[in-house]
């Protein structure tokens, strides 16, 4: 009697192109988001070693001035002008500030809109410029940002990070380049002068102040007096 041929199972057939493209991208998307959480982990103690802009400033410039200066060595006048410039309603939001989206959109307002805890982000982990995906990752990381981080450390790195002057970066760098000074030396009035120039600070100067920094720096002392007294300054104020 002949021996019964075994069958042999038949492979299964190969997935469809889409979806292994699916699943590749998936996989991707989880990779990079891991790598940013990881960062966002390790930035909340420790300083960023820099970032995409001012590697192409250091390059283009032969160099750049960077100083990081902890919180408590910053004045606490330049921390309340950084915000009643830039983001007044700073301890308020959660890193969008709908009200101001909404004002910047109905009056077609170029800037205004974007929050301290984005300009962050930008700053740290993305790049300068305009396009969908940037915008998106900023969506997508900010509120990550205002979860894992402290009001008071995302300010920190904000004055830590934001140039000030072609190539002077952060208010420790500043204070010495353009006041001769320490950052927890700076008057009020170089405090708000150094605020007026955010965020354009190769079109305006804070120690050669035009007519512009000069009203705008009135401004921001008026406001950031304003956030003393009602509060909005209570989330990254240190309380001795």
């Amino acid at each position: 009697m002949a021996a019964r041929k075994t069958k042999t199972p038949e492979a299964p057939p190969p997935r469809p192109l889409w979806r292994r493209a699916l699943r590749w991208l998936g996989r991707g998307v989880a990779s990079v988001m891991g790598f940013y959480l990881f960062l966002i982990v390790l930035f909340s103690f420790v300083p960023p070693p820099g970032n995409i802009y001012q590697w192409q400033e250091s390059w283009r410039l032969g160099g750049i001035e960077r100083d990081w200066v902890p919180f408590d060595k910053i004045a606490p006048e330049m921390a309340r002008s950084a915000v009643a410039g830039e983001d007044a309603n700073f301890c308020l939001h959660w890193g969008f500030d709908i009200a101001q989206i909404r004002d910047a959109i109905a009056h077609g307002q170029k800037r205004g809109a974007s929050t301290i805890s984005q300009q962050v982000v930008k700053n740290v982990f993305l790049w300068q410029g305009r396009s969908y995906v940037r915008k998106a990752l900023e969506a997508v990381l900010t509120p990550v940002v205002e979860l894992m981080w402290s009001k008071q450390r995302i300010l920190e790195v904000y004055l830590n990070e934001a140039e000030f002057s072609e190539g002077v970066f952060g208010v420790g760098a500043a204070a010495r380049v353009l006041f001769d000074t320490d950052a927890a030396s700076l008057t009020p009035k170089q405090a708000a002068r150094l605020a007026s120039v955010l965020p354009n600070p190769k079109e305006y100067s804070a120690v050669k102040p035009g007519a512009y920094v000069r009203n705008r720096a009135a401004e921001i002392t008026s406001g950031a007096d304003t956030i003393e007294a009602d509060g909005r300054a209570g989330c990254f104020e240190t309380v001795d």
